[in-house]
């Protein structure tokens, strides 16, 4: 009996010993994790210590922008039926550059990833090892298929096209990205030191991260034009998003956003506001609301603890975030007292 009790004992002490262990931060050597270059870690790392900002954002479109099929079928908004698909091309006539019959329709086991599926949803195969979008894209508004690059959509690689802004951690030359998201580094830069830092060294681990609310506005809104923009990298010829790129540095030294003045008639305007979708932060620049301090976080969050009040990731639904600003001075005719509109503020946001 006694030595059942020691040996009882024996086990008790251990147990304890191993969850103190395990309580405990492990020894990290400051200096020495320092000295290392800064990586990529992924979303799934930055959730082990911040769950519900983690929670916030898979809610958003930035979590899923492009999704793997092989892992996810549900991914597919719509069947691909090639019948179908031609029938609507069809209906476009002389628009197409391509007769009908000889676009190039994917099959289901064709398609690596989707692209999208709020507005519309386009599809990722490949081709002589490089990615490209297929020439076929959906509009969920119309429950219509039309064409994308018909003629040239095989000379057009998606990660040089497109990539940055549809990924994280993305390598042109590897053909890789660390993350098919617009992860939490996307917006925080590289969180290898931080995640690896100990809670004990807080103030180093604070300096190892990008926190855009403490930028200066004009900074931080650079972060948003990084991707909500439409130009030319202006370090590596031919891409259309920002290499090199990190937050919280000058976007103009990475980018060149297209202008009417530039030439750009496709997209742009005279006055230079955007006819293209995902231009959001050329009409920014060029509005009053930039003028006077209204950036990109002023109306919209990226993540927030606790629910959302919206997932459209405005701060207010409707018409109510307009009047978050644009206070109403009485209920007798408002509107025909003060210039503006909720449609006119409406009209400046692009979809994405």
């Amino acid at each position: 009996m006694r030595c059942a009790s020691v040996v009882r004992l024996y086990a008790i002490a251990l147990l304890v010993l191993w969850l103190a262990a395990c309580g405990k931060e492990q020894p990290v050597n400051v200096e020495k994790t320092l000295s290392r270059p800064k990586a990529f870690v992924t979303s799934e790392t930055c959730k082990q210590c911040h769950l519900e900002h983690y929670d916030s954002w898979k809610m958003t479109a930035h979590s899923h922008p492009m999704q793997d099929v092989k892992e996810n079928e549900d991914a597919f908004i719509v069947r691909i039926d090639e019948k179908r698909i031609r029938e609507d091309l069809g209906k476009t006539g002389s628009q197409l550059k391509v007769p009908v019959e000889k676009i190039y329709i994917p099959s289901v086991d064709d398609i690596l990833y989707t692209i999208g599926g709020q507005w519309k949803q386009l599809f990722l195969v490949r081709k002589d090892a490089n990615l490209f979008v297929a020439p076929i894209q959906y509009f969920a508004h119309t429950g219509r298929w039309v064409s994308y690059n018909e003629k040239e959509w095989d000379k057009r690689p998606w990660i040089l096209n497109c990539g940055g802004c549809h990924s994280t951690g993305v390598d042109i030359e590897k053909q890789t990205w660390i993350e098919p998201a617009v992860g939490c580094e996307a917006c925080h830069g590289k969180g290898s030191w931080h995640a690896a830092l100990p809670k004990t060294a807080i103030f180093k681990k604070r300096q190892t991260i990008v926190n855009p609310a403490k930028l200066r506005l004009g900074v931080a809104v650079q972060i948003c034009g990084s991707c909500h923009n439409r130009g030319k990298s202006t370090t590596v010829e031919g891409c259309g998003w920002p290499v090199g790129y990190e937050p919280g540095l000058a976007l103009e030294s990475y980018f060149k956003s297209t202008s009417f003045a530039g030439g750009d008639v496709m997209n742009v305007y005279a006055n230079e506001f955007s006819k293209g979708h995902h231009q959001q932060y050329i009409d920014w620049s060029h509005s009053q609301h930039a003028r006077e301090g209204v950036t990109c976080m002023s109306c919209h969050y990226v993540h927030q603890i606790g629910i959302p009040p919206t997932r459209s990731q405005t701060r207010s639904a409707g018409s109510k975030q307009c009047f978050e600003c644009h206070r109403m001075v009485n209920n007798n005719l408002a509107h025909s007292i003060h210039s503006f509109e909720c449609s006119d503020f409406q009209s400046q946001i692009r979809r994405p």
